[in-house]
């Protein structure tokens, strides 16, 4: 069997022979924006830090997307400590290679304080500790990922030259300094979802995606336009949690990498355009057996007397999971819409869920429920559809395991009502708690003294992830817009 079958088995004394055809290397770490930072290597250093890992600057989680250090210091990366490096330490098992970049080998890092500990808010770390709890209950986590975004024409580059090259997504960013957003031309216009013609106009950028994702080990099982101009959306393969969260942050490099290419730029914003609806970055959870496989959260028979019909065939762990996410919801709402602009997608009558809610099979709920009579017991899971398409994954992940694990230890019972069929969220009916509005309103909730996130996280996570988000809002009170 060749040794790139199973990247799962890998150690490091298989990597002089996995790489024997290889110069270089390329790592990278997510940081708490969901963006993969990272580096080029040579082999030979490579091979050097393969088990040991290497020292990486700890400004990664001191400064914003934009590289603008935080405002308030944080406590993992700041004048004080020098922004001292941290420890990247490589997942042999994510090894793959960049097809859009000659297939040079590429490995992700976890990172760890120069002391040895898990890095309290290394995003791949945290998920890892959620999925350690539920290990020890001989529990298993399952995901999926769903994410919607708008592509738009990359305008050509204001230099002499005329390669093909020059209109990629740079050249959009160098538009948009000068220019209004609503200048830069969508890559389609009009609305209609699941086209089968639409895709055809661009029909090498549509199918290099899907098989680019197929090479970096990111599948899609679902790929279509969405409505809107312009707009796709892709269904990422179900799997393990943390390969799924991997692979959902990979997939996002891959759309931007892949697109810039074909001299098209995607937007994963939660909210790029007024009066059309947003980006959603819905996730699909569920818990098995770690020895038998099965779904844990499938009912073997039908419940008689349910607390409400919906939950039927629903297990009773199922129903503690759910009421867990139910109840720590608004607590965690800055990962679920870490940005300013979040908060424009989730509002009224735009397929967005605003409110603490849930329903079976119920498209405009927090929680849709998936289970029988509409899915097979084996299907049976929860689509968290708060998140948009601007949400780190294995912070999202990490927020619905930590929640739902809560709602198991604590037996915690439902408490709400689902949502009624053809019932809207805001409704007369609805009896769940209003989402926050805004950022500053989501954050101050999570860093409350005693909150849900501070619980299943921890203060360390909780201090540093909401000083990143008050550095975001303090950004925005600064900022004079069009408005």
């Amino acid at each position: 069997m060749p040794i790139t079958d199973d990247p799962t088995a890998l150690t490091a004394s298989d990597l002089p022979e996995l790489l024997k055809g290889d110069v270089a290397i390329k790592v990278g770490g997510v940081d708490i924006d969901g963006i993969i930072r990272g580096k080029l290597m040579s082999k030979s250093k490579f091979l050097s830090i393969a088990q040991s890992g290497f020292g990486f600057c700890s400004v990664i989680f001191g400064w914003d997307m934009h590289d603008q250090t935080y405002y308030k210091e944080l406590k993992i990366s700041n004048k004080e400590n020098g922004y001292r490096d941290i420890v990247a330490i490589v997942d042999l098992s994510s090894f793959r290679r960049i097809p859009w970049e000659d297939n040079v080998p590429f490995f992700l890092c976890s990172f760890r304080e120069p002391e040895g500990e898990s890095l309290s808010a290394c995003p791949r770390s945290l998920l890892a500790r959620q999925v350690d709890k539920l290990e020890t209950r001989g529990y298993g986590a399952l995901a999926g990922a769903e994410y919607e975004f708008f592509t738009f024409r990359a305008p050509e580059a204001v230099t002499a030259s005329t390669h093909a090259s020059d209109r990629n997504s740079s050249a959009t960013a160098t538009f948009l300094q000068t220019n209004p957003v609503n200048d830069l031309p969508s890559l389609e216009q009009g609305m209609f979802g699941y086209s089968l013609t639409r895709p055809s106009h661009n029909q090498q950028w549509y199918y290099g995606i899907y098989n680019n994702c197929i090479k970096f080990r990111c599948e899609i099982e679902g790929w279509h336009t969405e409505s809107g101009p312009g707009v796709y959306e892709a269904a990422l393969a179900y799997g393990e949690i943390r390969e799924m969260a991997d692979r959902a942050a990979l997939f996002k490099l891959c759309v931007k990498n892949t697109s810039s290419q074909y001299g098209i730029t995607p937007c994963f914003m939660a909210k790029p355009r007024q009066g059309l609806p947003g980006n959603s970055g819905h996730v699909h959870v569920s818990l098995k057996n770690e020895k038998t496989g099965a779904n844990l959260f499938a009912r073997e028979k039908a419940d008689p007397n349910p607390p409400y019909p919906d939950l039927a065939n629903l297990s009773d762990l199922g129903r503690q999971f759910l009421a867990g996410v139910l109840d720590g919801l608004p607590d965690v709402m800055p990962i679920l819409g870490p940005t300013v602009n979040s908060y424009k997608r989730l509002v009224e009558n735009f397929w967005a869920p605003v409110t603490v809610s849930w329903g079976l099979e119920h498209r405009a709920a927090s929680i849709r429920l998936i289970a029988p009579p509409t899915a097979p017991p084996k299907g049976t899971r929860f689509e968290v559809r708060v998140a948009g398409a601007d949400t780190n994954p294995h912070l999202v992940m990490a927020a619905i395991l930590a929640l739902g694990y809560r709602g198991i230890e604590k037996k915690m019972e439902i408490p709400l009502p689902p949502l009624g069929k053809g019932q809207d969220v805001g409704s007369d009916g609805d009896q769940g708690q209003r989402l926050a509005k805004s950022l500053r309103e989501a954050t101050e909730r999570m860093k409350m003294k005693g909150s849900v996130a501070r619980e299943v996280f921890g203060d360390d996570f909780v201090d540093h992830f909401a000083g990143t988000r008050e550095h975001e809002v303090r950004l925005w009170d600064e900022a004079v817009t069009d408005w």
